[in-house]
């Protein structure tokens, strides 16, 4: 087919809410039709509605571009590209202020506000996947935690309302981020503003997962009935209100947002969206596609290989079996943590998803706990820190026997907003609360007997990341008995504590003190990270002079600083390795262990100094 016609009948087919398999997007005889001539909002505003059809094209060529070169979010950002365009058309960013939430649709504005060459040559151009104010003077915050737009907003606009300026202020939110409590009171607070406030509703009907809760059954009634239900809770909040069902028209989008623009009164625009628009396999697994991994279009054979994820739900069906009062939660990431449909949907009403609401999963957990139940929370490192009170307060406060899982805690080459190295000193310096850093997987399970059973405190396991460690031997520790280290390997002058899942490291580091000076050290696997073994440290210092502490996490307040604090007071040396205390953004996890001397060379590099 001649090259011309191809393009033209995939923007007709676009405009007409067709799908492509996505695959057309990344041919390489695709080019641009509109986009390479977009620097700015201004740009947008000039082009007329075929025009604008076409930049949709593009901008769901470069959100697949970027997305299959990189990764990222592919399905809620392919959603909301109408809205943004039509956004940008009727509003004047960076005067208006748009704000977005958490960031899983801000692509096409990124793309819209000159920083398209981040999303058509991601290899050379260096952008973050989340709003980011230092990149452009369009973003206003650096935001990857989800229900933060109202807030942020509403403080925004009465900064705006005390100056006596006039603009408008338009909180993007998604409905699966209304599921939060921060929403919550931003709506609560919004509300009352008295001023120019405008939401926009992105309504796909999913969180990152299929989504749960009385909200989402009250933005289903308003779907239903094309925005008219009684039942409002917006109406009821006193926002004024207008739905969209076809929120991915251009026309209708720009239609109502002209509408609403300028308004002197708090507003919500309720948009009916479809997840994944555009790339057929987005829209028919909305879960699977809601962030991929970089070369998603080309996907390689699947591996059955054993990780940390399988072994934990396969001992939650296992426990389901056994004990009909477990209660499995996930604050609407299940599928980060093993808990695909399949293994939901066996746990059946065992199974609770709160929605994207840390705070609420952590009184839930506490609550079942003291009602009798056996409750497990699965939540990401990054996302656990949003609960912090309700972790103190709620739980460890009243010592109910609850069990958090916390997955992927450590260095890594994470965005700034997803960085999981502060749950150690966020967790194991509450009180009641015993943390446990498994090595092995025999350890870990364990340690989920022994949690799921006991009564008496509130147990959180850090779950190991990457390779699975098997010795092939049933853990018989009695983890009753608070924090014993387990030595593992006896000798002298230089003690090595590794936690988790650097204990490897420890291992790799003693062989090279072997080979270096000719010592044979001890080394220690910690296993609580918590408390310590304060018998075993007063042992150590008869025939050791250098302590070294491993932990993958930060080390202010962290684990190596109890031993530090310990052996203050003694002619002990201790030396901690672990991250230091700063934001990083997307640099490499290599990078970094150099920069932390986390590697076993550069810590004996510092060993030679001292001997």
């Amino acid at each position: 087919m001649n090259k011309k016609i191809c393009l033209f009948l995939m923007a007709v087919a676009l405009s007409c809410g067709s799908v492509y398999a996505g695959d057309d997007y990344l041919k390489p005889d695709y080019s641009l039709r509109v986009l390479q001539n977009i620097n700015s909002p201004q740009d947008v505003k000039k082009l007329n509605r075929n025009q604008l059809d076409l930049l949709a094209d593009d901008l769901r060529y470069g959100i697949i571009n970027h997305t299959n070169t990189v990764g990222g979010h592919l399905g809620p950002d392919l959603g909301f590209v109408e809205p943004t365009i039509a956004l940008h058309y009727v509003f004047n960013s960076p005067e208006d202020k748009i704000v977005y939430d958490v960031s899983h649709q801000i692509y096409p504005h990124k793309m819209l506000t000159g920083r398209k060459d981040g999303f058509l040559n991601p290899i050379n151009t260096k952008i973050s996947g989340y709003s980011n104010q230092d990149e452009s003077e369009h973003d206003y915050f650096k935001v990857g935690h989800t229900s933060t737009s109202l807030a942020l907003s509403t403080g925004m606009a009465k900064a705006r309302d005390l100056k006596g300026e006039k603009y408008n202020i338009v909180a993007v939110i998604g409905d699966g981020s209304l599921s939060g409590g921060e929403a919550f009171e931003g709506l609560s607070n919004a509300a009352v503003l008295g001023s120019n406030f405008i939401i926009v509703v992105n309504d796909n009907e999913m969180a990152i997962a299929e989504n749960h809760g009385g909200l989402f059954n009250a933005l289903g009634k308003l779907r239903e009935t094309n925005g008219k239900a009684k039942d409002n809770i917006f109406k009821s909040m006193g926002f004024d209100y207008y739905y969209l069902e076809n929120g991915n028209n251009t026309a209708d989008l720009i239609k109502l947002f002209s509408k609403v623009k300028d308004t002197d009164k708090p507003t919500v625009v309720h948009l009916h969206t479809l997840k994944g628009k555009g790339y057929a396999p987005a829209e028919e697994n909305k879960e699977k596609y809601h962030w991929q991994m970089a070369g998603f279009m080309n996907p390689q054979e699947g591996s059955n290989t054993e990780n940390y994820n399988t072994i934990t739900a396969e001992y939650l069906l296992k426990k389901h079996n056994d004990d009909k009062s477990l209660i499995v939660v996930s604050p609407a990431t299940p599928g980060a943590t093993g808990l695909t449909h399949d293994v939901r949907a066996k746990l059946g009403d065992n199974y609770v998803d709160v929605g994207i609401a840390e705070q609420q999963a952590v009184g839930f957990v506490s609550g079942a706990a003291k009602a009798g139940a056996t409750p497990v929370l699965e939540v990401m490192s990054s996302f656990i820190q949003r609960s912090y009170d309700q972790l103190s307060q709620d739980l460890a406060l009243n010592s109910n026997p609850a069990t958090i899982l916390i997955f992927g805690g450590g260095i890594s080459s994470a965005d700034m907003t997803h960085l999981q190295v502060f749950d150690i000193p966020l967790i194991s310096n509450i009180p009641n609360i015993v943390y446990l850093a498994p090595t092995t997987k025999e350890e870990y399970l364990a340690m989920l007997d022994w949690a799921t059973i006991q009564k008496k405190y509130p147990v959180a396991i850090r779950v190991p990341s990457g390779k699975v460690i098997s010795t092939g031997k049933v853990d018989t520790t009695d983890y009753s008995k608070l924090n014993k280290f387990k030595v593992e390997e006896n000798g002298s002058k230089i003690a090595i504590i590794a936690v988790g899942n650097f204990y490897e490291l420890g291992k790799n580091l003693k062989n090279e003190i072997a080979k270096t000076f000719k010592i044979n050290s001890t080394l220690i696997n910690p296993v609580y990270l918590s408390g310590i073994d304060e018998d075993l440290l007063n042992t150590l210092k008869q025939n050791h002079k250098i302590i070294i502490t491993l932990e993958s996490g930060v080390l202010d307040g962290g684990f190596g600083e109890k031993i530090s604090r310990f052996y203050g007071n003694s002619d002990v040396k201790v030396l901690n390795y672990g991250a230091k205390k700063e934001f990083t953004d997307r640099v490499p996890e290599e990078e970094l262990y150099t920069r932390y001397h986390l590697t076993p060379e550069l810590i004996i590099q510092e060993l030679k100094k001292i001997k």
